[in-house]
């Protein structure tokens, strides 16, 4: 999807309802807004329903203040207009009330910015602006005081953040991120000690490069090509909405019978990903005009090594990945049914996957199907692609428990015993 050919009123429909599905927002909390080529500043209307917005609603207010649409602009319109006057280069704003981000707000706390790599890459340095009533004069100052500094990611004493950006995409990317960040530090801080990235590993993450591939054109397409395309866009739409990855990270694939794959392609919105945009990787080669996920040549070695699988992903599923930034070890022996599908998680250092391709292909095999990268991702492999996805369902599902499990008493572990007895039942050693 050409995001950027959307006209802006319906930008800021589909992405007020992609917060306000996420519950992310209220039915009249949070606002959005947009400033056109010609000055022209689109926004979301002031008392109108989040859950039903149409393009109708939207208002447009001219540089000279005047009001177009059937409705009043947000009543946080002046903060809008003050961060657009000061930053020029930010061309939407994002402010919104997500219970996570409320909750750091409340306890004027930042989520910590080194947990995972994404923050400090995807929303540069957050900060804290200082409090006051909502929709004053003097809130809109403390907004903008910040940003005028160079910020564009701010929190909001005790009220939800504002996030400034290229377009709006950018905008409601960050502020997932954002989310899902703080999401990640509140189920790791129930587990155990936190293990922060240091600076140099979070730089050494951003200086990832694609590989450089030859790339090949496509005579035709396979029936079992169109399927594969088809039912990856469907499962990877079904783990976005149920936010094992956010819009433009996580990634599968698919081998195909003639031992090439298929693979997620590089920053597309994972939510409105078309066949059309999965890439073919054959023979070492990429699909012309394509840019395959970062982690293409890790997928390859694994398909290289273990001709049983037949699908692997890597996403940020945040419980799973609580687990991923603390001392603690996820222990799949704890709930039968969890065991039967992942058997022995096993974890390899943070960058291993980028840095040691064929030292984490080989960790897979049988007994692992999962193994979880250290303040990265977790990567899931399966024979088949439902397989795998089931496997990462089963893994979040799991996770979520076992953090639960903790505030409610000491975790029971079912004995060596048992553990034989299921494998004994279920023929895991056949």
């Amino acid at each position: 999807m050409r995001f950027d050919l959307l006209h802006p009123a319906d930008q800021l429909v589909m992405i007020m309802q992609r917060i306000y599905e996420y519950g992310m927002t209220t039915t009249s909390g949070g606002n959005l807004s947009i400033r056109d080529e010609n000055g022209d500043v689109w926004i979301t209307p002031s008392g109108i329903d989040k859950g039903s917005l149409t393009r109708q609603d939207i208002c447009c207010v001219k540089p000279d203040g005047t009001v177009i649409g059937p409705h009043k602009p947000s009543v946080e319109l002046p903060f809008h207009l003050d961060i657009y006057k000061i930053r020029p280069d930010l061309k939407a704003i994002l402010h919104a009330h997500p219970p996570t981000l409320v909750a750091f707000s409340v306890a004027r706390v930042l989520p910590a910015e080194n947990l995972v790599p994404d923050l400090s890459q995807v929303c540069g340095k957050v900060v804290m602006a200082d409090y006051d009533v909502p929709g004053s004069e003097q809130l809109g100052r403390n907004i903008a005081k910040r940003f005028a500094e160079g910020y564009s990611t701010v929190m909001m004493e005790n009220h939800g953040c504002v996030i400034g950006a290229k377009d709006l995409f950018s905008a409601f990317m960050a502020f997932e991120t954002l989310d899902f960040c703080g999401r990640l530090q509140i189920d790791a801080q129930k587990l155990g000690t936190l293990h922060p990235l240091t600076a140099e590993q979070i730089e050494q993450s951003a200086a990832r490069r694609h590989p450089l591939m030859d790339e090949f054109i496509p005579k035709y397409y396979t029936s079992e090509e169109r399927a594969a395309r088809r039912d990856m866009c469907k499962l990877i739409h079904r783990a976005y909405d149920q936010r094992l990855f956010t819009s433009t990270q996580g990634t599968f694939s698919v081998r195909l019978e003639d031992g090439s794959f298929l693979i997620t392609p590089y920053n597309k919105d994972r939510k409105y990903l078309e066949p059309e945009d999965i890439v073919h990787i054959k023979g070492g080669m990429c699909e012309q005009g394509k840019r395959p996920s970062r982690s293409v040549l890790l997928h390859q070695k694994i398909y290289e090594m273990h001709p049983e699988i037949g699908s692997v992903m890597l996403a940020h599923a945040p419980a799973i990945m609580a687990f991923a930034v603390t001392d603690a070890q996820f222990d799949s022996r704890l709930i039968p049914e969890s065991y039967l599908m992942l058997e022995d998680v096993k974890r390899v250092p943070f960058m291993a996957a980028t840095t040691d391709i064929e030292g984490t292909a080989a960790v897979f095999g049988k007994g692992t199907p999962v193994v979880l990268v250290d303040n990265e991702c977790v990567m899931v492999a399966g024979k088949t692609l439902l397989n795998a996805f089931d496997r990462l369902e089963v893994l979040e599902y799991s996770a979520k428990a076992l953090i639960a499990a903790r505030d409610i008493g000491p975790l029971v572990k079912i004995t060596q015993d048992e553990v034989l007895a299921i494998r004994k039942a279920f023929h895991m050693d056949d």
